[in-house]
């Protein structure tokens, strides 16, 4: 990262909120970068890590918990200005000689707020706001030094501060969008408080990881493998802007991709980038380990391993390569280092550790400081076409988790030509672009239908679509009737071997977004 991109950031200390990602785009939306630590990073990180100002995130713990989380007291003689938000502002209390106690009525959701100072963190705000609590704590007596700037008939302290050090504290969450005016409270913590400056810039993040892949790589070859997603895509197209003909790409068509990606996919990097690209057909290869097999995580694994094992035999016929790129996102980069432990799962296709140490590769993730939002405007600003970057996420093993029970050909054949046509519906509706996934899968049932009097016995289609900020939870798109009137009515008549479709209407809890 560039010296001014790194002089301009703020520090989030994590301490188990739900919301504490939200708290990071709240900041990079404003065009200033920013890291989530977990709260145990130890002071002397906290003050090698040349903040303007810190946040302190939210949090399951009450203050006098036993094992509570908690920081080193020195981080509040550092002279920074500091946020605690929620348990961070129970904790900031509880630190500096307050008093935190047990609410006599718990504040969950919607509340308003009566601002009582609006000079500088609630700076153009009216006198009455709506806000998101959740909390079960209060505070009963604020630090010498403090003094209150907002209540709520249940809370005489929703917002506190210390002027003269530039400590503050809200009760509520401003990261989340219950929180209306939670963009303008956060701005006034950073620019009126902090005195930041918006630098964070996806041409600003070009320049600088152009330079820093350069100076990393030197004369190496990288080679990149393309899934056709957006992760993958703008990884190579940004090394490509790099290093040029040094960077490889492979892509690996194993017959389990929507309809035309494989060919959009070539046409993309071959003559819109003029990327050096490895296109392998592997249909029969990857249909042929399917068979026979039901498991979801049985057809993961297999095909996790296909794709690292023709990957690798591939990457190992080039020369003179150095390193392998992959489209790590921040999130990744986030729930590896949590204080809750490392994630459980890591998904197979973008797992290709092993040729680290086959080829003593070395890793190039040049979007691990990246949100996904900031992935799309990053492919936006290198001048990506819409059609890729806009593209709902879509799963490593492709339509193979979404036909229930096993994978035949001509099973694909059925969810690839009803999934066209749910696509064309939703695109041409308007809305494709305004949800987080939309797909068909395949049930494995058929049921009695009536075509033409004759009775018919085929199989049944279901529509899957999703809004979702992060893929962490996730609820029902409320689709007008008249659109799923004509995604029901077009699949049934052009999808040979369709008599039925329905609809999912399960939210994420308890269900998951991908039917396996």
């Amino acid at each position: 990262m560039s010296e001014d991109i790194h002089s301009q950031k703020i520090l989030i200390l994590d301490f188990g909120s739900q919301y504490t990602q939200l708290i990071a785009r709240r900041v990079r939306e404003q065009k200033v970068y920013c890291e989530i630590h977990p709260y145990n990073i130890g002071l002397e990180k906290i003050k090698g890590f040349g903040a303007k100002g810190i946040i302190l995130s939210g949090g399951p713990s009450s203050v006098y918990d036993k094992d509570a989380p908690a920081v080193d007291k020195g981080l509040f003689a550092l002279g920074l200005p500091v946020l605690g938000i929620c348990y961070g502002m129970q904790l900031m209390t509880h630190l500096l000689g307050g008093v935190v106690a047990k609410a006599q009525h718990r504040e969950y959701g919607r509340a308003e707020i009566a601002i009582d100072d609006s000079t500088d963190l609630f700076k153009g705000l009216s006198g009455r706001e709506v806000v998101w609590m959740s909390h079960g704590d209060r505070i009963e007596r604020f630090p010498e030094g403090f003094k209150p700037i907002s209540h709520t008939d249940n809370s005489p302290v929703a917002a506190m501060k210390d002027e003269n050090r530039r400590f503050y504290g809200v009760q509520f969450h401003p990261e989340v969008v219950h929180t209306p005016k939670g963009k303008e409270i956060v701005g006034n913590f950073l620019f009126e408080i902090c005195g930041c400056r918006p630098t964070w810039t996806m041409g600003s993040f070009i320049e600088s990881q152009v330079k820093e892949i350069k100076e990393r790589v030197g004369g190496q070859g990288v080679i990149c493998g393309l899934s056709g997603g957006v992760d993958s895509a703008v990884t190579a197209v940004l090394i490509h802007k790099a290093i040029g003909d040094q960077l490889t790409c492979i892509f690996v068509d194993n017959g389990l991709l929507r309809a035309g990606e494989a060919k959009k996919v070539e046409e993309v990097f071959r003559k819109h980038f003029r990327i050096n690209l490895i296109a392998v057909g592997a249909s029969e290869r990857f249909l042929d380990k399917l068979k026979g097999v039901e498991d979801p995580e049985r057809k993961r694994k297999l095909i996790g391993n296909e794709f690292i094992h023709l990957f690798e035999e591939e990457a190992l016929k080039l020369k003179e390569i150095g390193f392998l790129a992959q489209g790590t996102l921040y999130p990744d980069v986030i729930e590896s280092v949590s204080f809750k432990g490392p994630s459980a799962t890591i998904k197979s296709h973008h797992n290709v550790g092993g040729l680290l140490e086959k080829m003593s590769l070395k890793l190039v993730e040049p979007m691990r400081e990246l949100f996904k939002d900031e992935v799309r405007a990053l492919g936006r600003e290198l001048g990506m076409p819409d059609e890729v970057i806009d593209r709902q996420p879509f799963p490593g093993p492709g339509l193979a988790i979404r036909v229930l029970g096993e994978v035949t050909k001509e099973r694909i054949e059925i969810l690839r030509n009803a999934d066209v046509i749910i696509l064309d519906e939703i695109k041409g509706a308007g809305l494709y672009t305004k949800m987080w996934q939309s797909f068909a899968v395949l049930l494995p049932v058929k049921t009695v239908g009536v075509m033409g009097d004759e009775r018919t016995y085929e199989n049944v289609i279901a529509l899957r679509a999703v809004e979702s900020l992060d893929g962490m939870t996730a609820d029902w798109v409320r689709f007008p009737y008249d659109l799923l009137a004509r995604i029901s009515n077009r699949v049934i008549n052009e999808v040979k071997g369709v008599n039925r479709v329905v609809y999912d209407i399960s939210s994420k809890p308890p269900s998951t977004i991908e039917w396996e």
